[in-house]
C-alpha cells in the first residue's frame, strides 16, 4: 500500500468509514476531499482556455447525508437560512423562534450570479475572484399545507394564519445581495457590507415595457398600472452583458387566491376574458392560496394575496382583481446599486420564467434572450432587442438605465420544432393574423400579447415542451441549451390533455423503484437536454437546427428508447434542471431536481463537455401500444458521451435539490447551492423531534453548530467548492 493509500485509508476510517478514495465528504465547516488541503499543497498556476477533457474521478450515487465532491475538492457551507446580513441582528438559532427575517438570508437558495468588487470594496471590478457580490434567489420555503413549518418554533398553525407567521413567510421569499470575501483561502460571507440587501414579497418595483401603464396592470396599489410590489418565487436568473442582475419569476400564480368562504363565483363577478387569461396561469376560481397569507389580517400586504373581484370600478384600481398580472417577468436588479429602482421587463413575456441567458453579444447586431417556462407542456421562447449591441454598454454609468434601452423594446418568439430537426421562430405579435383572430381570447395590444404570451403562444401552434426549464448559451459556439426537467403528461397513447411524442420530446416510459411491479412514475420520467444553433449564428435568425445533446436514463435501461445516451453509472441522472457554462472552461454544469432515481441516489450536478448541434445521428426509438402494436418516433441525438467528457462531480444531501451555479472569473471557486435539504416531513409536529428529520444538514456539516450535529433543522445553504491544489475547478 503506498503513502496515498495509507491516508485516504485512514481517512475512511476517521469518516465512519462513509465515503472512498474517490470521493471527498462535507462532514465538517470546510471538509476536503481525501488528499486535501490539510496537507497545505502549494496552489499550482491553472491554465487558461476551455477544458476538454475531464480528469477528476466521478463521485458515485449515494443517498447519505451529506455532500460529497470529487477527491481533491473542497466543499465549504458559506451562507445559509436565516444567516444576519446587517450589522447588529443577532445569530440566527434556528428553532423558530427569529424574527427580522428580512434582514437575514432567505429560504430556498436558488440561482445567483457572481459580481466582483474591487480590493478597496468600493464599487464594480468585473474581473476581481477575491472579493465579490453573489446575488441569489430566494425561491419559496419548505411546507405542509400552508406551514412551513421549520421556520416556527412548532411547526406553524393553518388558516387564518397570525400574522407573525405570515410575516416570516413572506420575508424569506425574494431576492438577497450579500458580499463574499476570501480570505486564507478560505471564503466567507460579509455581515456588515454595505452592499447587503434583501428584495421581498413587498420591495416597491418598476414596470418596464410594453405593459406599463396598460389597464391590465392598475390596481389599488398602483392606479397608473407603473409599479407594483415585490418579486416572489424566482428560480433562474441571468448576467447581462452590461453587469446586472436577471432573475425570473416562476411560480408566482400559486401565492394568489380568488376564492373565499363568502366569494365563490368570481368567474362570474368579471364576466370578461380575463377569466380565460387566469385560467390559462392556473388561478381558477376555487383554487387555494399555497400559504394562505390573505388570511392574516385585512391590512394591505395580506389583503393583496386575494386577487376576486370585489370593488367596483371599471379599472381594478378598487382592489386587487389584476395583481396577477404584476408578477411572471424577468427582472433587472442592479446588485451595486440599490438606490436604483428594480425592473419588471414586460417585454420579455409573462409566463413561468426560469433563467435568461443571452446569446453572444456581437457589435452592431441586435442581442437575443433566450427563456422557457417551466410547467408541462409549456414553451421555449427569446426576445431579440431593438437596439444593436454598442461595446461600450459593457461598462456603462448608468447600468439599469443602459438594460432599459436594450430590453423595453424588441421582438418576443416562440420556438416551433420540426420532425426534421429543423425549426422556426414565431413571432409573438398583434399584428400576426393567428394572434388577432385567435378564438380561446380576445388581445387588445402588444401589451395584453405580452402579459398572456402564453395564450398567444397558444395561438400560433407552437411546440409543447417537456417542461423548459434553465437555458444557458455556450461561450465559444453560441449554441443554446435547455433543460426539459420531465412531463409526467407524456404519453405514447395521449387521451385527454396528455401529450403525444414528437421529435423534439421523443420519450413516454414507465418507471418501477425496487421489485415494485407497479409503475413509480410514467411520461417522460427522466427529462432530456435539448439544444439548438441559431441559422448563420445571428441571434435574430428566424430558424434554427437542434438535437438532443443528453437523455436523463438510469444507466442499466434499455438504451434503443429510455438510455438513449447510453450513460454510465458514472453519468446516469434525472430531471435536470439547473444548467449554467463556465465563461472560464467552457464546461456545461448539470444540476438535478428529481423525484424519480431518489431511492438509488440523491440529486447531483454532472459536469460535460459538450459537443455541437449535429455531432451525433439520428435515432428511430420505438414504444409498444396497449393493443401491442408499435408506436415509433424518429429524433436527432448528440454524440454519445464518453469518460472523459461527462461525469458525476457531486451529490447532495438528502431531499435536496441542486441549483444555481455561479464562479469566479480565474474558474477557480464554484459556487452552488443546496435547496430544501429534509423538506418533507411526514407530519408537521415532527419539527419537534430532530429523530423525524429526514436531513440535518448544514448543521450535521459543523456549519455554525458542532460537527454530527443531530438536532440541527435543515437549512438551504451556499456552497463554495474549490481545488485543493488551487487550480481551476473541472481539472
Amino acid at each position: 500500500m503506498s503513502v496515498l493509500d495509507a491516508r485516504l485509508s485512514r481517512r475512511s476510517v476517521l469518516r465512519g468509514g462513509v465515503g472512498s478514495a474517490a470521493t471527498a465528504v462535507l462532514g465538517g465547516w470546510s471538509l476536503s476531499a481525501c488528499g486535501g488541503s490539510d496537507d497545505d499543497a502549494a496552489p499550482v498556476a491553472a491554465p487558461t482556455g476551455p477544458i476538454t477533457s475531464l480528469a477528476f474521478a466521478a463521485v458515485a450515487k449515494g443517498t447519505a447525508d451529506q455532500v460529497t465532491v470529487p477527491v481533491g475538492y473542497t466543499a465549504t457551507p458559506i451562507y445559509a437560512l436565516g444567516d444576519p446580513i446587517f450589522a447588529g441582528v443577532p445569530a440566527y438559532k434556528n428553532d423558530g423562534s427569529d424574527t427580522d427575517m428580512d434582514k437575514r438570508a432567505g429560504d430556498h437558495h436558488d440561482g445567483m450570479e457572481y459580481f466582483g468588487l474591487n480590493a478597496t470594496g468600493t464599487g464594480r471590478d468585473a474581473a476581481s475572484s477575491e472579493r465579490g457580490l453573489l446575488a441569489m434567489n430566494h425561491e419559496a420555503t419548505s411546507g405542509r399545507d400552508v406551514r412551513s413549518y421549520y421556520l416556527h418554533v412548532d411547526g406553524g398553525t393553518v388558516n387564518p394564519r397570525p400574522k407573525g407567521e405570515a410575516d416570516k413567510e413572506i420575508a424569506v421569499h425574494g431576492l438577497s445581495v450579500v458580499e463574499v470575501r476570501k480570505t486564507n483561502n478560505r471564503w466567507a460571507y460579509v455581515q456588515d457590507s454595505a452592499f447587503n440587501r434583501r428584495v421581498t414579497p413587498h420591495t416597491e418595483i418598476q414596470i418596464n415595457g410594453p405593459a406599463r401603464g396598460n389597464a391590465l396592470l392598475k390596481t389599488k396599489y398602483s392606479v397608473d398600472g407603473t409599479k407594483t410590489r415585490g418579486t416572489i418565487n424566482n428560480c433562474g436568473t441571468g448576467y447581462t452583458p452590461w453587469g446586472t442582475f436577471l432573475t425570473g419569476e416562476e411560480n408566482w400564480a400559486g401565492y394568489f387566491t380568488r376564492a373565499s368562504a363568502t366569494h365563490t363565483t368570481d368567474d362570474a363577478l368579471r364576466g370578461d376574458k380575463s377569466v380565460a387569461s387566469l385560467k390559462r396561469y392556473g388561478v381558477t376560481q376555487t383554487a387555494a392560496s399555497r400559504h394562505g397569507w390573505e388570511t392574516a389580517g385585512t391590512e394591505d400586504q395580506y389583503a393583496r394575496f386575494f386577487i376576486g373581484k370585489v370593488g367596483t370600478s371599471t379599472d381594478g384600481t378598487d382592489d386587487y382583481r389584476n395583481e396577477l398580472n404584476g408578477f411572471g417577468y424577468i427582472v433587472e436588479m442592479d446588485p451595486y446599486d440599490a438606490k436604483v429602482a428594480i425592473r419588471k421587463r414586460t417585454a420579455l413575456g409573462r409566463f413561468a420564467h426560469e433563467s435568461a441567458a443571452f446569446g453572444k453579444a456581437v457589435a452592431g447586431k441586435p442581442l437575443a434572450v433566450y427563456m422557457g417556462d417551466d410547467s408541462r407542456g409549456e414553451y421555449i421562447y427569446k426576445f431579440v432587442s431593438n437596439k444593436a449591441w454598442n461595446a461600450a454598454d459593457a461598462n456603462p454609468v448608468n447600468r439599469i438605465t443602459t438594460g432599459d434601452s436594450y430590453l423595453d423594446e424588441g421582438k418576443l418568439y416562440v420556438a416551433k420544432f420540426g420532425a426534421d430537426g429543423k425549426g422556426q421562430w414565431i413571432e409573438l405579435a398583434i399584428g400576426n393574423p393567428q394572434i388577432a383572430a385567435y378564438p380561446g381570447y380576445a388581445f387588445a395590444d402588444q401589451a395584453d400579447v405580452i402579459v398572456n404570451a402564453r395564450l398567444a403562444a397558444d395561438a400560433v401552434g407552437a411546440t409543447k415542451m417537456d417542461r423548459p426549464e434553465w437555458c444557458a448559451v455556450h461561450p465559444t459556439t453560441g449554441e443554446i441549451y435547455y433543460t426539459l426537467t420531465n412531463n409526467s403528461n407524456r404519453r405514447v397513447e395521449p387521451t385527454g390533455s396528455q401529450l403525444g411524442l414528437d421529435a423534439a420530446n421523443p420519450r413516454a416510459y414507465a418507471d418501477f423503484q425496487g421489485t415494485s411491479t407497479t409503475p413509480s412514475a410514467t411520461g417522460n420520467v427522466n427529462g432530456h437536454i435539448i439544444r439548438m444553433a441559431e441559422a448563420g449564428g445571428d441571434a435574430a435568425a428566424l430558424t434554427f437546427s437542434w438535437d438532443v445533446y443528453l437523455f436523463g436514463a438510469e444507466s442499466g435501461a434499455a438504451t434503443t428508447n429510455i438510455n438513449v445516451s447510453a450513460l454510465t453509472a458514472d453519468q446516469d441522472f434525472s430531471s435536470p434542471d439547473g444548467l449554467w457554462f463556465s465563461q472560464n472552461t467552457g464546461l456545461c454544469w448539470i444540476q438535478t431536481d428529481d423525484g424519480s432515481y431518489t431511492d438509488i441516489t440523491n440529486c447531483m450536478m454532472l459536469v460535460g463537455v459538450p459537443g455541437k448541434v449535429g455531432d451525433g445521428a439520428k435515432a428511430q426509438l420505438s414504444y409498444e401500444k396497449a393493443d401491442k402494436s408499435v408506436v415509433t418516433i424518429d429524433t436527432y441525438v448528440g454524440k454519445k458521451p464518453v469518460a472523459d467528457t461527462l461525469k458525476r462531480f457531486l451529490v447532495g444531501p438528502v431531499d435536496c435539490e441542486l441549483t444555481g451555479c455561479t464562479e469566479t472569473p480565474d474558474g477557480k471557486t464554484l459556487f452552488a447551492n443546496i435547496q430544501h435539504p429534509g423538506e418533507s416531513l411526514a407530519a408537521v409536529a415532527d419539527v419537534m423531534d430532530p429523530t423525524k428529520y429526514k436531513s440535518r444538514w448544514p448543521g450535521n456539516a459543523g456549519y455554525q453548530a458542532v460537527a454530527g450535529n443531530m438536532t440541527s433543522r435543515p437549512r438551504s445553504a451556499t456552497i463554495a467548492i474549490t481545488k485543493d491544489d488551487g487550480g481551476r475547478i473541472g481539472t
